[in-house]
């Protein structure tokens, strides 16, 4: 069978089933806006759109290939997918005339706290025990089967050990100051690709001095992407927000009745806007655990350069790349 390029054949994980038995849902953050990449979606489509709904490489957009590698580990059925309702046109258009995950749509943005803790109360009032995984709607990775077998070792390494919420680390290259940092810690546990250590301190887009010096320390990159038990999250929450949680935890009573949609309104349009990474893993580093990805591959697309860097390594020049190429 060919392969055509920048495609990806259908993988099964070895343990496939091992997060079915676990009940492990995905929630999948798909409400940014994309600001830092407007200026090459405009030249690819001529208009705005946010990143996550644009095929920037290949033939599906950013959130199709996010959750068709989500599916190799996760159910659809327990997939979540939190946007907000000005990307319904969007969602529309992505999902049109096919199946789907549940799509929680926020009615305005409140940050990526709210966008992470609305999907996981929601589950919490479902499935208590639930254990969940995070992931952005906008990266780039080469070894999917491989990443996922990582997360659904991570969700059992968690279901053992319920207090701490587990962040993936990336290995840094460069002193980056848009991703957040991460300083492990002591030894907790052990995995088939490496250890699982503690969190000493997490900082969220340091100063460049800050993160030179986490380059030089060993640190990591935190990718974004977390595994933990969802009641750990809201309790994370809970510490750190505690008004936005409550806001969130007044929609319970509603869920399910006609009054459920205001609920949800009042509930946005009095709570604060904050970053989950800046108010709720700084605030906790000792709820935290931190696991290095395997080697693959690993980009988030939040810039131009990083964008035009994964066609490189995917061996791939998409149509709109081809036309602004140099003459």
């Amino acid at each position: 069978m060919t392969k055509p390029a920048g495609a990806e054949l259908p993988v099964l994980l070895p343990d496939a089933h091992v997060l079915d038995r676990q009940s492990c849902w995905a929630v999948v953050l798909a409400g940014g806006e994309g600001i830092r990449l407007r200026s090459l979606v405009r030249q690819v489509l001529g208009g705005d759109r946010p990143k996550q709904y644009v095929r920037l490489l290949g033939p599906r957009t950013l959130l199709r290939q996010t959750l068709d590698r989500i599916s190799l580990a996760i159910p659809d059925g327990r997939t979540v997918i939190a946007t907000v309702r000005q990307h319904a046109g969007y969602i529309s258009e992505e999902f049109a005339g096919r199946p789907h995950p549940t799509i929680l749509p926020q009615p305005f943005d409140r940050g990526t706290a709210a966008g992470i803790l609305y999907p996981a109360h929601w589950i919490a009032w479902r499935n208590p025990e639930a254990t969940i995984a995070i992931f952005p709607s906008d990266h780039f990775i080469l070894g999917e089967a491989a990443f996922m077998a990582h997360v659904a070792e991570v969700a059992m390494w968690v279901d053992k050990n319920p207090d701490r919420l587990v962040l993936l680390g990336a290995q840094p290259t460069a002193p980056e100051v848009e991703y957040g940092w991460i300083e492990p810690d002591q030894h907790l546990g052990e995995l088939s690709t490496g250890p699982v250590r503690a969190v000493r301190q997490f900082w969220e887009k340091p100063s460049v001095a800050r993160a030179r010096t986490c380059l030089v320390g060993g640190h990591l990159w935190n990718t974004s992407v977390i595994v933990g038990k969802v009641a750990t999250l809201l309790q994370a929450g809970w510490q750190a927000l505690p008004a936005l949680s409550d806001r969130l935890a007044r929609i319970e009573p509603f869920v399910g009745g006609e009054e459920e949609a205001d609920a949800i309104r009042q509930a946005y349009e009095l709570m604060p806007k904050a970053n989950f990474s800046r108010a709720v893993l700084e605030a906790c580093p000792e709820m935290l655990a931190v696991s290095r990805l395997p080697r693959i591959v690993w980009s988030d697309l939040g810039s131009p350069h990083r964008v035009m860097e994964a066609l490189t390594r995917m061996r791939i020049r998409p149509e709109w790349a081809r036309a602004l190429a140099p003459a």
